[in-house]
C-alpha cells in the first residue's frame, strides 16, 4: 500500500518535534536538528534554515510513509495513516514493525490499536527507560488524530 502524509500529520510531527535551527541533543541522546532529523549529515554545529528544515522533514517523513506502506496490508484512512506515520517518525521503522499496534492493525482491530499508541511514552534516558510529558501528549494527539473520523 501505498501512503502520504497530509498537512494535519506533518503538522502534528512539526508541533510535537518542535523547530531548532542549531543541532543539538535530544533527550535520547541522539544529534538532531530541524523537525527531529537525525543522521550522520547532523554533527555538533550544524544549522539548517528553515526551508531545509521543512525538507528533511518530507523526506524523513517519506521513509515512514515508505515504512507503514510495507508493514500494514490493512486499507487506512488519511487520519490513520498521519497517525502512524507521526508514530513512525518517533519511533522508527523496526520499532513498529515489531509493535503490537502494527500486529492489531494487520488484524484490522483498529480499537485495540489506537490504544496502543499510549503504551510507547517512554525513551531511554542516561541509560533508564523514562515516561517523559512530552511523549505522553504526543501519544494522546496521536491516538486522538488515529480516531478521527476521515
Amino acid at each position: 500500500m501505498k501512503y502520504t502524509i497530509s498537512e494535519d500529520g506533518l503538522a502534528l510531527i512539526k508541533k510535537y518535534e518542535g523547530l531548532r535551527l542549531a543541532a543539538y541533543i535530544c533527550p535520547a541522546g541522539k544529534l538532531t536538528v530541524g523537525y527531529g532529523h537525525t543522521g550522520e549529515d547532523v554533527h555538533a554545529g550544524t544549522c539548517v534554515t528553515e526551508l531545509e528544515a521543512d525538507a528533511l522533514l518530507r523526506k524523513d517523513a517519506h521513509a515512514a510513509e515508505i515504512c507503514l506502506g510495507s508493514a500494514i496490508q490493512t486499507p487506512l484512512s488519511q487520519s490513520e495513516a498521519d497517525a502512524c506515520i507521526s508514530f513512525i517518525f518517533n519511533l522508527g521503522c523496526g520499532a513498529f514493525r515489531g509493535s503490537t499496534l502494527a500486529r492489531y492493525l494487520n488484524d484490522g482491530d483498529f480499537d485495540a490499536a489506537a490504544g496502543q499508541f499510549k503504551r510507547w511514552d517512554k525513551a531511554t534516558v542516561n541509560g533508564v527507560l523514562t515516561p517523559l510529558a512530552g511523549l505522553t501528549a504526543r501519544r494522546e494527539a496521536e491516538e486522538a488524530l488515529f480516531t478521527r473520523s476521515a
